[in-house]
């Protein structure tokens, strides 16, 4: 992994590098808060898999804490004391103030036995529980910390990372290293350089800090200066130092180091201009004195009275609104100088864009924001910030929200946080250039609209057509789209991405949503090529240039523009206003002890009590269904469909045992369900792998099959799945089906052998088309099999569910008609099974489940409607041509046409051709067959049976014999041509009917196929085929 000159880490991630090496600590404790903020996880992971990271030890924060510190290193006769024990701790600012009563006891620092503390400073305020970066909680402390630790203070991203590194440097002292993890260190977008890794020479702090590019303070602003403000290193301090350049007569010191204080570096940085110092303070309450307004004052002291110190209690609320609020801040800062009466200054350059793009953090396109930053990193002229926060006390399931800022590169401005560039505070109007809704859900609950500025363009990924947006969105919602004149654009994302079958649809729809961004980012001067051009060297790879140049079109077509009269009523069902995005975690997993991947997460059966026991929590409400039977929310629920729970009552095989095909009949029964189907209709069966494959492959894997994980609902990005690792793999993933050429893509970062990863991005790439064609269609290798071919390729089974996808249901023609057999569905299946180059035995997935189902056994169903329909007039003559367990449909026409029989209906002539091997063996429902000849159901019968003579006869064999009264049937009659079954026979039949119209209408063969054609049109030619 490359660590240093990675716009693509993390901050917090560099810093968790440098402190958990070998050779750098002893063995890092890390408290239960800092990994509640994001700090520590990769530490736990990197100590499993890289032989170079430190031991690690889990602790929980409470009183007391900090003594096993403390006794660690009062080991002095301990065998591994006397080796050294440099120790790392991380907790957090609360965590720290727990534990310094207790650090006071630490022994004094040396450079075998010392204590290093990188704080991510990060706290939940309010009743919100917003995440602040106030250091309140460390006022009632400070002055408790011992005289030989040293405190340093960080906020940009290389002075983070500087001093992370430096913590390990000085080598006479403990030392607390506090770090923006509100927002700095959480950004991607940085590429920041290597800190040195030694000091030269006997050093002080101050010359530490010096060799490193700083000093125990900064000034920045006027040099000739009546007003300074001190103030802690941090995000406030960096909003101050802009705001610096703009505020003649005001300077501001910015303390790198608050212990040891150093006074005389101190006042050698104010200038002799000065009258007025002004102290700012994190504080719990506006009742608690200062820390550093108490060094101040002691320091400056003897100038009295010619400079006036005051203090500022800046409380937790206070902070927040500073931060929040660039305007109020400003204001504020401004009071503070005589006379002043300068504007506030964009902290931005002018050819900066601000980007929000709002999502559920389980949703497949959790990551498109991270896509897009990557595409703005690839042109070195542009600065490309990002930040992801989450909200999830606003709705079940949560809210992930994504900052991204681009701007010109080295435009000179000075380091600034995001969320005083782009706040959430509910009273900042919009600052939002591109305002993105990837999940509709949100615009229910959440005032997202707020956020987008005035003449902006807002996407929303909605299922709604333009014309019913006004009928779904609320009515604040609609009044700031007009008070603002936003552009308002839609894409239905599910819809599109379910028309395309060739990749799975979660890529689909990331690049869907990825040009369609990009489109409305480049606003007039966007193109359909222009775009293309663009994302090609991100998106090629995963989808290739065919798919691509498609999906390119479906996005530019698909997008629409709404336009919402200011007067349109809605539908308005919020009572109660919409609330503001509030930033109240920095990870989505509620324990703080297992990854989480899109939302798939390792668990334990704890995660299933939760879900059971604050079903209110942690299940989103359902949609409600209407009608005698509705929906069962449990079944399915990732399908639009409705679907079904029906009973197997028969699996019989039709086909002799020692008959090569197993050809087979199945019944469900549907009482009690509400399943209706029409004649001609498939049934959607939702199979499972096998249970024997599944565990070996467990095995194999080194998962525990009875270990919990949480997945996301692919279509439902606030509904998540929870199930044993087993049943996740036996019902849900498609382990076994076949790879798409993107799979082998994304499967090679986690490879960690070369040739591995080599293989696998060349059969991902535009060049290895030949081997993936080899691999898909002669070797017919499946998910798992690729992972055997490449074992160093293993990413978490979490990981690894999220790349493959689910189990996509299977549709067999049904071989029944309800209204002849009542509450009851029939199929006629017959097994897939071939023998790979390598001589293994392969079975279709989803006939094996159907061959194995047990009397009684529940299978989910659903419908979906075919091309096989009956004429309005049963009158009309039918033509059916079936080949195996094409039959089926016809099975279902015959019944019904029997039943009408029964009741005194007339019914047209029927003509049935039906083909296969042997009729001993595979003369399909033979018995039923001959008993509608015999009642004049079938008018003829045309049973072509291959193999049962020297010369092989085919049913386009036997329609030529009938070739006039079929011609008749068809050109005169106004009768339907049908034909279900494999492909192979389509050329042959369509010019047997072609030649027939020759020869009994007088067509020319020209004028016959393009009347086949027209039959086509009007649905009497009706072909399918598989």
């Amino acid at each position: 992994m490359k660590i240093y000159h990675n716009p693509q880490l993390q901050i917090s991630h560099i810093v968790e590098y440098i402190s958990s090496r070998a050779d750098t600590t002893s063995a890092v404790y890390i408290y239960d808060l800092a990994e509640q903020v994001g700090f520590g996880t990769l530490t736990k992971e990197w100590v499993t898999t890289d032989p170079a990271s430190a031991t690690v030890l889990n602790l929980q924060t409470r009183a007391g804490a900090g003594l096993s510190l403390v006794g660690r290193l009062s080991e002095g006769t301990s065998h591994e004391t006397s080796k050294g024990a440099v120790l790392t701790a991380y907790t957090t600012p609360s965590g720290l103030a727990m534990m310094a009563a207790s650090l006071a006891y630490l022994p004094p620092a040396s450079i075998t036995s010392r204590l290093i503390m990188q704080v991510p400073v990060v706290t939940p305020i309010g009743s919100t529980y917003s995440l602040s970066s106030t250091l309140a909680s460390m006022a009632p402390v400070w002055s408790s910390i011992s005289r030989d630790t040293v405190v340093l203070l960080s906020s940009t991203p290389q002075q983070i990372v500087d001093f992370a590194q430096l913590s390990y440097l000085l080598h006479r002292n403990h030392v607390i290293h506090l770090f923006d993890q509100q927002g700095t260190a959480r950004e991607l977008g940085h590429s920041v350089s290597s800190p040195p890794r030694k000091v030269l020479g006997k050093h002080t702090i101050a010359r530490a800090l010096e060799q490193f590019g700083y000093s125990l303070f900064d000034y920045t602003g006027d040099a000739g200066a009546s007003t300074v403000i001190v103030l802690l290193n941090g995000p406030l301090a960096l909003a101050l130092v802009a705001f610096s350049h703009h505020l003649p007569s005001l300077g501001v010191i910015v303390v790198n180091v608050l212990h040891p204080w150093d006074s005389a570096a101190f006042e050698a940085k104010i200038p002799s201009s000065v009258t007025d110092i002004h102290v700012f303070d994190d504080v719990p309450n506006a009742g608690t004195q200062g820390y550093l307004y108490i060094n101040t004052l002691e320091t400056l002291y003897h100038e009295a009275p010619s400079v006036t110190i005051h203090t500022h209690r800046i409380t937790p609320t206070l902070a927040h609104k500073f931060l929040n609020e660039q305007h109020r801040l400003f204001r504020y800062v401004r009071s503070l100088i005589p006379y002043a009466s300068h504007e506030p200054q964009p902290l931005l350059s002018s050819n900066s864009k601000k980007l929000l793009l709002f999502n559920t953090p389980q949703s497949p396109l959790a990551s498109i924001a991270n896509a897009l930053e990557e595409l703005f990193l690839l042109n070195k002229n542009i600065d490309a910030r990002l930040l992801t926060d989450y909200d999830i006390l606003s709705r079940p399931g949560g809210v992930a929200a994504n900052r991204l800022i681009l701007s010109p590169n080295r435009d000179g401005c000075t380091f600034v946080p995001m969320n005083i560039l782009l706040p959430f505070d509910g009273a900042v109007s919009g600052e939002a250039d591109f305002t993105c809704i990837l999940d509709h859900h949100l615009l229910n609950s959440l005032s997202l609209i707020h956020y987008a500025k005035r003449a902006s363009s807002v996407l929303v990924n909605a299922p709604w057509t333009p014309d019913e947006f006004a009928l779904n969105l609320p009515s604040e919602a609609i009044r700031l789209i007009h008070e603002r004149a936003l552009r308002l654009f839609t894409i239905n994302l599910n819809e599109l991405s379910d028309s395309i079958s060739d990749v799975h649809s979660a890529i689909t729809k990331k690049v869907l949503v990825y040009l369609a961004v990009l489109r409305l980012y480049l606003g007039p001067v966007a193109t359909q090529d222009i775009i293309l051009k663009i994302a090609q060297p991100r998106l090629r790879d995963l989808v290739g240039d065919s798919l691509l140049l498609t999906l390119s079109r479906i996005a530019w077509s698909a997008l629409e523009e709404v336009d919402i009269q200011p007067n349109t009523a809605t539908n308005d069902k919020h009572s109660n206003p919409l609330k503001s995005f509030e930033f109240n975690t920095i990870t989505v997993d509620v324990d703080g002890l297992e990854r989480v991947v899109n939302g798939a997460r390792i668990g334990s059966w704890h995660d299933a009590a939760k879900h059971l026991l604050f079903s209110s929590a942690y299940t989103p409400p359902s949609e409600p269904t209407e009608g005698e039977y509705p929906q069962n929310p449990s079944l399915r629920p990732d399908l639009s469909d409705k679907t079904y729970l029906v009973t197997c009552t028969v699996n019989r095989r039709l086909t002799p045992m020692e008959y090569d095909r197993n050809v087979f009949h199945v019944e469900f029964d549907t009482t009690g369900t509400g399943l209706k189907y029409a004649i001609g209709e498939a049934l959607g069966i939702h199979g499972w792998n096998d249970e024997q494959d599944i565990l070996g492959f467990c095995d194999w894997y080194g998962v525990d099959p009875n270990r919990l994980i949480t997945i996301p609902v692919p279509s439902s990005d606030s509904k998540m799945h929870a199930r044993t690792i087993f049943q996740a793999l036996q019902q849900q993933i498609d382990l076994f089906g076949k790879p798409p050429k993107s799979f082998y893509t994304e499967l090679a970062p986690y490879a960690t052998k070369d040739a591995d990863r080599y293989a696998l991005l060349f059969i991902g790439s535009p060049e290895g088309s030949s081997t993936f064609k080899k691999l898909s269609e002669k070797d017919t290798v499946t998910f798992a099999d690729v992972l055997k071919k490449y074992p160093s390729a293993r990413p978490g089974i979490e990981r690894l569910c999220d790349l493959i996808g689910d189990i996509k249901p299977r549709h067999y023609s049904i071989a029944s008609s309800q209204a002849a057999v009542g509450n009851r569905v029939d199929l006629l299946v017959v097994t897939v099974e071939w023998v790979t180059p390598e001589g293994n035995v392969r079975y279709g997935q989803c006939t094996r489940y159907l061959a194995g189902l047990r009397v009684g056994q529940k299978v989910t169903v659903s419908i979906k409607p075919s091309v096989m329909k009956l004429p309005p007039s049963p009158k009309q003559p039918l033509i059916m041509a079936g080949l195996g367990t094409g039959a089926a449909p016809f099975r279902a026409f015959l019944q019904y046409l029997a039943w009408l029989s029964e009741r005194g209906e007339e019914i047209g002539p029927v003509y049935y051709y039906f083909g296969s091997r042997h009729q001993a063996s595979e003369y399909l429902y033979g018995e039923e067959l001959e008993t509608y000849m015999l009642d004049g159901i079938i008018t003829r019968a045309g049973l072509a049976f291959s193999r049962d003579q020297p010369r092989k006869v085919y049913i386009q064999h036997k329609m030529l014999e009938d070739a006039e009264e079929l011609v008749k049937m068809l050109h005169d009659e106004k009768g339907v041509f049908y034909l279900c079954g494999p492909t192979w026979p389509v050329p042959d039949v369509y010019e047997t009917l072609v030649q027939a119209l020759v020869k009994y209408k007088g067509l020319s063969v020209d004028a016959a196929g393009q009347y086949l054609e027209g039959l086509k049109e009007e649905e009497r030619y009706v072909l399918e085929v598989y």
